[in-house]
């Protein structure tokens, strides 16, 4: 049986354990932005379409609604990266300033509330989903749990990236800093 730093057992090495964690973190990463590349081809296509049909008087009803739809799953496959990469809301200008170990504890605790936040949330939403069954939206005819699903899309991505952020900062692996993209750097 191994051991971590902190004498807590583990069935894992904590190198292995590290590289489950990294591959989590790569896979989610992945999947949020294929679903956000997705959803705004989807918003891009379906707002052309409005252009064309204007331009030839041949309007089509359901774009505008695909545009909604399009616009809340790209917004619930987005959040989660935007934690990850600080562009969600990241006010550090007074945290980063704070001596010693504060800017540390600060990224912890803004993790741990966020994480807690939207566990909280989590069955709040699954029920806001189930809601959507009895529902269908009047132009395409979707039923609405298939819509209302990105609110818990949005917390489940955030939970991810927030718990794995927690985890990093306990073991050291990362500072709480949010990681900018390889294009950004």
């Amino acid at each position: 049986m191994w051991r971590l730093d902190r004498g807590a057992a583990s069935s894992l090495p904590p190198e292995t354990a590290m590289q489950h964690a990294d591959k989590i973190i790569h896979l989610t990463t992945r999947l949020a932005r294929w679903g956000t590349g997705l959803s705004f081809a989807i918003l891009i296509v379906a707002v052309l379409l409005q252009v064309i049909g204007r331009l030839t008087g041949l309007s089509l009803v359901w774009t505008e609604e695909l545009t909604r739809y399009a616009l809340l799953f790209m917004v619930a496959f987005g959040a989660g990266l935007a934690f990850r990469s600080g562009d969600l809301v990241n006010v550090d200008v007074v945290c980063e300033t704070l001596p010693g170990r504060a800017p540390w504890v600060l990224r912890l605790v803004a993790a741990l509330v966020t994480a807690g936040l939207a566990i909280y949330l989590l069955p709040h939403a699954w029920r806001y989903v189930s809601i959507g069954k009895m529902q269908t939206s009047p132009a395409l005819g979707l039923r609405m749990d298939f819509v209302h699903v990105t609110v818990w899309l949005l917390l489940v991505f955030v939970t991810i990236f927030a718990v794995l952020r927690v985890l990093g900062m306990l073991t050291g692996m990362e500072d709480g800093k949010p990681v900018k993209p390889d294009e950004d750097t």
